[in-house]
């Protein structure tokens, strides 16, 4: 397993050398198997987690039993941050999508942080306002009433999150994606997701290698032309 030094994520990345040590010492690494719990939905925040290997979903079980997933978090980001801020507790549980290391940061040394380091706070405004934008954008994934659309716009985040342009291939989306976390997504069936899928393949909008998922650039930039 890759481990990410502290210099290469982005919350720390304008920390110096002496002020990441610091930060190195107060830290406890924690290791999660694939599918295990990392955080429960609406456990008292007491913790700040930072992936530094592996993934991980965050997500909800719907009344009727159904999960419901509103976020991936990859190796640099971070989560658990909020309960910390407005004393609050989780809404959603936090499960290991592969084998995970992740370093735990208490309460205590989340506000030295913040009361110390100003570098530290700028930088965390930052990502939380990337993170407002990313949640607009799952607003309007929902606002559509078309299935195609619903899943164009999934694909248009992930492309803006996880996207990496491959020459002759189209943009590589790198996480891995089933019909079911589509579905999960999108609020629509996955037998719904499936059929859309097959559609947009068929339109050379999509194609797959193996488990790996590529748009084609011009799917991604073609204008809405279905209605809400």
């Amino acid at each position: 397993m890759n481990v990410l030094p502290l210099r290469d994520i982005e919350l720390f990345s304008s920390l110096s050398d002496d002020e990441l040590n610091q930060i190195g010492g107060k830290l406890v690494l924690k290791r999660f198997k694939k599918n295990e719990v990392i955080l429960h939905e609406e456990e008292t925040g007491v913790f700040m987690y930072i992936i530094l290997a592996g993934k991980v979903k965050v997500m909800q079980i719907t009344e009727e039993g159904r999960e419901t997933i509103l976020a991936f978090h990859k190796t640099g980001d971070f989560f658990g941050e909020m309960s910390l801020i407005d004393g609050k507790t989780v809404p959603a549980s936090v499960v290991a999508i592969e084998n995970s290391k992740i370093a735990i940061v208490s309460k205590k040394d989340f506000y030295s942080l913040l009361f110390v380091q100003n570098k530290f706070i700028v930088q965390l405004l930052r990502i939380l306002c990337s993170r407002l934008r990313e949640a607009y954008d799952r607003i309007q994934i929902l606002s559509f009433n078309n299935a195609a659309q619903r899943i164009k716009m999934l694909f248009i985040m992930l492309a803006d999150m996880y996207g990496r342009e491959e020459e002759e291939k189209g943009i590589m989306l790198d996480i891995k994606l089933t019909h079911q976390n589509m579905a999960d997504m999108t609020g629509i069936a996955r037998e719904t997701v499936t059929r859309v899928i097959n559609k947009a393949q068929k339109e050379n909008d999509i194609h797959f290698e193996g488990k790996v998922i590529y748009l084609n650039p011009a799917y991604l930039r073609r204008d809405f032309d279905i209605k809400r």
